[in-house]
C-alpha cells in the first residue's frame, strides 16, 4: 500500500486531498491503494455529507469564535478536528478487496486493522456501534465511507491530545445515537488516547503495510475539488 504523509494548510484543502484521492484511484487503470495521515492546523467542525447544518452544530458559538463548519464528502455524523487529532484516510480497492462492497465488512475490515494498531502500543481498545474506536468505554474515533465504482474511502479521527472540551463546546448532541452511549454528553463521552502522534502514526503505517511512498500526490484535482466545493458555502450549508 502506498503512503502519504501529509497535512494541508487548511481544513478546507485537506478535505479536498482526501477526496482527490478516491477520484484519482477511481481514474486509475488499476487498483490504486493509499493511507494518508493528516493534522489539521486548526479547530473546525466537520459535518457528515447529510448532516444537517443547524442541527449538529452550535451555530453561533462556532460563529462568535471564529471556528468554521465544513462538509465533508463522506457520510456520518459530525466531528471536531484540529491539533491533537489525528486523521486517516484510507483509500481501498474493490478490485484487490471484493467483500469491501458489502458495507458491514467495509467497517469490519478497516475497525480490524485500526484496533491492531492501537493493541500494539498496549492500548486495549474496542470497536462498539457500527464504526466507532472506544477505550474504557468511552470513544476517540468516529469513522465514515465514500464508495465509488472501484475504489472506498474510509477516514475518521483519532484523538490523542485533542482540547475535548472543544467537542461540548462547539458540538451539538447527535440525532442518532450508538446505543452503547447510553446519551451520556460529549464531555463524559470522548476520551484521548494515551500515546503520541508519532506512535500512532508508526503503528497505523505498519498494521496497513503503508511501505510505498505516494509519488503522484492529486494536488492539481485536489485544488480544483477545493475551489469548486470546499471553498464554497452552498456545499457546506446546503442541508
Amino acid at each position: 500500500m502506498q503512503r502519504l504523509c501529509l497535512t494541508c494548510d487548511t481544513p478546507e484543502a485537506n478535505l479536498a486531498m482526501d477526496e482527490a484521492l478516491l477520484e484519482s484511484a477511481e481514474m486509475s487503470d488499476g487498483p490504486n491503494e493509499t493511507l494518508r495521515l493528516w493534522e489539521s492546523p486548526s479547530d473546525a467542525l466537520i459535518l457528515g455529507r447529510a448532516s444537517k447544518y443547524a442541527e449538529e452544530s452550535h451555530t453561533e458559538q462556532c460563529n462568535r469564535d471564529g471556528i468554521p463548519i465544513l462538509r465533508r464528502s463522506s457520510g456520518g455524523a459530525s466531528v471536531m478536528i484540529g491539533p491533537g487529532c489525528l486523521m486517516y484516510a484510507v483509500v481501498l480497492s474493490y478490485e484487490q478487496k471484493p467483500f469491501l462492497r458489502q458495507l458491514d465488512q467495509a467497517h469490519q475490515y478497516v475497525m480490524d486493522h485500526l484496533v491492531t494498531a492501537l493493541k500494539s502500543l498496549a492500548i486495549p481498545v474496542v470497536s462498539k456501534g457500527t464504526c466507532d474506536l472506544t477505550l474504557n468505554d468511552r470513544k476517540f474515533s468516529g469513522n465514515s465511507l465514500r464508495c465509488k465504482k472501484k475504489h472506498l474511502l474510509y477516514h475518521g479521527t483519532l484523538l490523542y491530545d485533542y482540547e475535548l472540551s472543544k467537542i461540548q463546546r462547539y458540538l451539538d448532541t447527535p440525532p442518532r445515537q450508538p446505543e452503547y452511549r447510553l446519551n451520556r454528553t460529549h464531555e463524559d463521552f470522548v476520551i484521548n488516547l494515551p500515546c503520541t502522534r508519532s506512535q500512532l502514526e508508526k503503528s497505523l503505517l505498519e498494521s496497513w503495510g503503508a511501505d510505498q511512498e505516494l509519488i503522484d500526490v492529486p494536488h492539481s484535482l485536489s485544488a480544483e475539488l477545493q475551489r469548486t466545493k470546499y471553498d464554497s458555502q452552498e456545499w457546506h450549508r446546503r442541508l
